[in-house]
């Protein structure tokens, strides 16, 4: 199967949209590769989705109370070197590499954690500064899992302190938790929190109620945290497809699956709107058509009942291109899906289940978001209900012949605080009698961190007008600087 396009002007590029790709440790892509070729491998990636149009990387760095970073908290993670505890050689610190990386490839890094879970089913050796090592009392075995408790308060303030750990000594731009609150439903299996039922009830009678309860006071209190850390940094949560099933609720979808308020006790809706979040992905993994989980039936539903926050979708990228779309079986289900996002008014981005998919261009996936879907540079999602606030205007834009050639430079506006600090640029062009709107996004040349970009010279007989905003941390735009060129 391969993916239908039509001519590329027929696609409208947005002028704001999250283009994620979730980078996975977990799956041990990288358990024991040393430092030199791990760092080759991530640089290979990056370049790729950088290519593919990704702004945005999602980074594991914490799948198992460990870390693929420098923690004083926590042992190093044996999802980079093979034995958790046990540093690096030679030695580096892969958040902070990754961070400068992405920066440079004018991508955001947001730093993903797996908030409740301390030990995955092939681990085998604990560090001794592991939690489950230090405190064995504060968490749960289920299913050859190990879970810290979400009914024990120590538990949320380890894990905002955890966070605060994160956001203050690394320029993250976003933090991320996944699908992991209370562990998958198993066959047979027993949570076992009866005491700290009995002992933290606050009056609740219902089980159920107070597992939800618990982790929306984790929620809320992670959320301040980070914002109060640093305000820009952005808190993202990746729930499970479906919130609830029809035949549990009355909102519900019309699915047959898994639920995350009934099975998860993950009440996403109430964190969305209460702005406990500032971006939700559900993993919509499925296929158009699923007879349990259509994939259509639930974009509908999240766009419905989700848009108090950006909404952005979680798509699997094998899975998606091994589907044959519906109304035509020669072509695979990735054209038929991105027009459904297009519809949809509050889906404000994707990201892709994972990153190597994509990479490796499995179904041509990579090859049409680069010469098709993201083929242009676009903006982050619009988050003004963080800040409305704005830097002031580029200064002294003016082209300039160089070495290199003609090149249009500007000076960054003045600016102290996080809200008044450029920290990358929007150029626009527009030919001679075009519209001047710097809306259309269709318009924009470049999105980058430096203070000059190439002209197109030809033979200085063609009058342009260039545009020149300044963005700050949350992409909020700055007011336009113009200049006309001829080129």
């Amino acid at each position: 199967m391969v993916v239908a396009l039509v001519a590329a002007g027929a696609w409208a590029q947005p002028k704001r949209e999250m283009r994620g790709a979730w980078i996975q440790c977990v799956n041990g892509q990288f358990q024991g590769m040393g430092t030199a070729k791990m760092q080759q491998t991530l640089i290979y990636q990056l370049d790729e989705l950088q290519k593919d149009g990704v702004n945005t990387i999602i980074f594991q760095v914490r799948p198992e109370c460990d870390a693929l970073y420098e923690s004083r908290l926590e042992p190093w993670s044996r999802f980079l070197t093979g034995t958790q505890g046990k540093a690096p050689s030679p030695y580096w610190d892969p958040l902070a590499w990754m961070i400068s990386q992405c920066h440079a490839r004018g991508m955001e890094l947001h730093a993903w954690i797996n908030p409740y879970r301390a030990r995955t089913k092939s681990t085998t050796m604990l560090a001794s500064n592991h939690i489950k090592v230090r405190k064995p009392q504060n968490c749960f075995e289920y299913d050859g899992l190990t879970i810290l408790n979400p009914g024990i308060p120590e538990n949320r303030d380890y894990i905002c302190e955890v966070a605060r750990d994160i956001v203050t000594r690394y320029d993250v731009d976003g933090i991320h938790m996944d699908d992991y609150f209370y562990p998958y439903p198993a066959a047979g299996q027993t949570i076992s929190d009866e005491v700290q039922f009995r002992q933290y009830n606050n009056g609740i009678r219902d089980l159920g109620d107070w597992r939800r309860y618990n982790v929306n006071l984790f929620i809320e209190q992670f959320y301040e945290t980070v914002h109060k850390a640093k305000p820009w940094v952005k808190v993202g949560i990746s729930p499970f497809g479906i919130y609830r099933n029809r035949a549990s609720s009355g909102i519900g979808s019309n699915t047959n699956g898994l639920q995350n308020y009934d099975d998860l006790y993950a009440d996403v809706l109430l964190w969305i709107n209460n702005g406990w979040l500032d971006y939700c992905v559900p993993q919509i993994y499925w296929e158009i058509g699923h007879k349990a989980a259509d994939y259509d039936t639930l974009i509908r539903w999240w766009n419905q009942y989700a848009g108090e926050r950006p909404l952005i979708i979680g798509e699997d990228v094998e899975r998606t291109v091994k589907a044959a779309d519906l109304s035509n079986p020669s072509q695979n289900q990735m054209n038929a899906k991105f027009r459904l996002h297009q519809q949809m008014k509050n889906v404000k981005g994707t990201v892709l289940w994972y990153a190597k998919a994509a990479v490796d261009n499995v179904g041509n996936y990579g090859t049409a978001l680069r010469d098709y879907y993201w083929r242009s540079p676009v903006l982050q999602p619009d988050m003004s209900f963080i800040s409305k606030k704005t830097t002031g205007k580029v200064r002294k834009l003016k082209p300039v012949w160089t070495s290199d050639g003609y090149m249009l430079f500007w000076t960054a506006p003045k600016g102290k605080e996080w809200h008044n600090t450029a920290v990358s640029y929007v150029v626009y062009r527009f030919a001679k009698g075009q519209k001047q709107d710097i809306d259309n996004a269709s318009k924009i040349v470049a999105v980058t961190q430096n203070t000059f970009c190439q002209l197109p010279y030809v033979k200085g007989k063609d009058k342009y007008t260039y545009y020149v905003t300044a963005l700050n941390r949350l992409h909020n735009e700055s007011k336009p600087r113009k200049k006309n060129v001829k080129l």
